[in-house]
């Protein structure tokens, strides 16, 4: 009779024990996802201005500024970019808004030079269609997907 007492409250404090062992579990994974979305969201750059007034930057050239040979530039005339992808120029009408901050490049035509590395060059071109907003400051052009800072630029001299 003991026996199957000791055995009745050993499955109980068991099944306690598991039961708190699963709530701290889920408390665990909600902290690491929070954590997670909150670092997916942090804000990189001047996004705290995206889809603000900005600056007109038609009329200016601007190189990225990223640490890679045969750096991808843009030319920003009225409507129209173009630029070098690294290998190929490329060019686009473009819809830039100031007033709100929006740029968007759709369709983006190029040369058709074989070059050694290919991949700087599609991946820029293929991260320039995603943009759908700008900031600028004196010196730097950012380009965004909603909050997400996809291209940074320095101006050309």
């Amino acid at each position: 009779m003991i026996f199957v007492f000791i055995i009745d409250y050993v499955k109980k404090k068991i099944l306690s024990l598991n039961h708190n062992l699963y709530q701290m579990k889920n408390i665990f994974y909600t902290i690491i996802i929070t954590l997670a979305m909150v670092s997916c969201t942090s804000r990189v750059g001047n996004a705290s201005k995206v889809g603000k007034s900005q600056a007109a930057v038609t009329g200016t050239q601007w190189v990225l500024a990223d640490d890679i040979a045969n750096k991808p530039t843009l030319m920003i005339e009225q409507n129209r970019i173009s630029g070098n992808a690294g290998c190929n120029n490329y060019f686009s009408d473009a819809v830039i808004d100031t007033s709100a901050g929006n740029f968007s490049a759709k369709n983006i035509g190029s040369t058709r030079k074989m070059c050694n590395n290919m991949t700087t060059e599609t991946s820029y071109i293929s991260v320039l269609q995603e943009v759908n907003k700008y900031v600028v400051t004196e010196n730097t052009l950012e380009l965004y997907k909603d909050n997400l800072l996809l291209l940074k630029f320095n101006k050309q001299q």
